[in-house]
């Protein structure tokens, strides 16, 4: 019988340590019929799970052209493939026309949702910020499971949107962003930058094609940040009468910064990946996963005045150079000094700089509203030329 085990929830030595012909299946969605997967495989001993795909395919209730969603999974599946893994395969089902090479046609049990009347968001969540928070899946060094990030930034997404439900709606989370370092450590993902940008792109034209006028980007993972910042740039560009934004992770803001220095037990260079502060949250939120045995602190970052590793990166360069010159297991920082109580502290104080996020996205679109509608300055010609009869 084969063993199915979630690929997120490993390690990347654990990862590394796998046979590279391990049958490994990212799904879209959920509630395939795993025993019928196992018998097209031969049934192999074990077969790995992805993340699911949470949305992107038809009848998925949020769904951007699919030429996009197949160069977004198809450099998922090059990822892996340059990990040196050969059986790869997608689940799907089976009205999606799929162009990929790798793929595996398999009904799910209830899984498929009509898109015109099981859209994601519900209509009813029109006039609220609609939070979009996306993580990723890779190496979070020798103690901390590859979906670290996804698991963070959908805990501070959801605690934002519980908090003030009537003026925010949490997407599912997003586990597959951009990781310019994937080949240095084995199983990390990389849906590629350019890709990444169009996808999240076209999510943002589809919402508001549908009338959502306020969106929060939220990342749980440093590498989809440059990236997400040019999808503010051009979703701001093409939509004018929306407001999109997007910031740092998260405890980047006067707040969250004053929670970090308060409670944090390393110095400066003890804050960056697999750190303190993700492994306090991962302590806090799935202890199950965490290795605190195979800490290993790695503080020893090649640092100038102007560049220098830590939670919120300091310094007026901005440079990518090899993770291998910093780091030999991936960790950037001190997990050694994560504790749980921590985690808590600072996972409440993720959420309360997100809520006041939202309270400020609110203020800002309808503050801009309220001026373009008064016909301030190049508004009102714009006004003008609407009022003005056809030829």
């Amino acid at each position: 019988m084969t063993e199915f085990f979630a690929y997120d929830e490993l390690t990347w030595p654990e990862i590394d340590a796998l046979p590279r012909n391990t049958p490994l299946v990212l799904p879209f969605g959920h509630g395939y019929d795993l025993e019928g997967v196992a018998n097209s495989f031969g049934n192999p001993p074990r077969c790995g799970l992805l993340p699911a795909l949470p949305f992107g395919w038809i009848g998925s209730g949020l769904q951007p052209p699919h030429h996009i969603l197949n160069d977004y999974v198809g450099n998922l599946l090059d990822s892996l493939r340059d990990s040196g893994f050969t059986s790869l395969h997608v689940l799907i089902p089976p009205e999606i026309e799929w162009t990929y090479e790798d793929a595996i046609w398999q009904q799910p049990k209830g899984n498929t949702v009509d898109e015109d009347t099981h859209l994601i968001p519900p209509e009813v969540a029109k006039g609220k910020v609609i939070l979009i928070p996306i993580g990723h899946t890779e190496q979070h060094a020798y103690h901390l499971p590859m979906s670290t990030d996804t698991i963070i930034i959908d805990a501070i997404s959801q605690g934002a949107a519980r908090r003030v439900p009537e003026q925010a709606y949490s997407l599912p989370v997003m586990p597959y962003g951009v990781s310019t370092h994937h080949r240095s450590f084995v199983g990390t993902l990389n849906a590629g930058g350019r890709v990444f940008e169009d996808f999240w792109l076209a999510v943002v034209d589809k919402l508001v094609s549908r009338g959502f006028d306020r969106f929060y980007f939220m990342s749980g993972h440093g590498g989809n940040s440059s990236f997400l910042v040019n999808v503010v740039k051009y979703v701001g560009e093409r939509h004018p009468k929306i407001f999109c934004a997007t910031a740092w992770l998260y405890l980047s803001g006067p707040e969250g910064v004053a929670a970090l220095e308060k409670h944090r037990r390393s110095s400066i260079g003890g804050m960056g990946h697999a750190c303190e502060l993700e492994t306090s949250l991962i302590l806090y939120l799935r202890p199950e996963l965490v290795h605190m045995d195979r800490v290993i602190d790695e503080v020893d970052f090649i640092s100038t005045p102007s560049y220098y590793m830590d939670w919120v990166e300091g310094g007026a360069l901005i440079a990518n150079p090899p993770w291998d010159d910093d780091s030999a297991t991936g960790a950037y920082g001190a997990g050694s000094l994560a504790t749980t109580e921590n985690g808590k502290i600072w996972l409440e104080a993720a959420i309360s700089e997100k809520v006041t996020h939202i309270a400020e996205i609110h203020e800002q679109q309808k503050r801009r509203q309220a001026r373009r509608l008064s016909g301030f300055g190049l508004w009102g010609k714009k006004i003008e030329n609407q009022d003005q009869p056809s030829r």
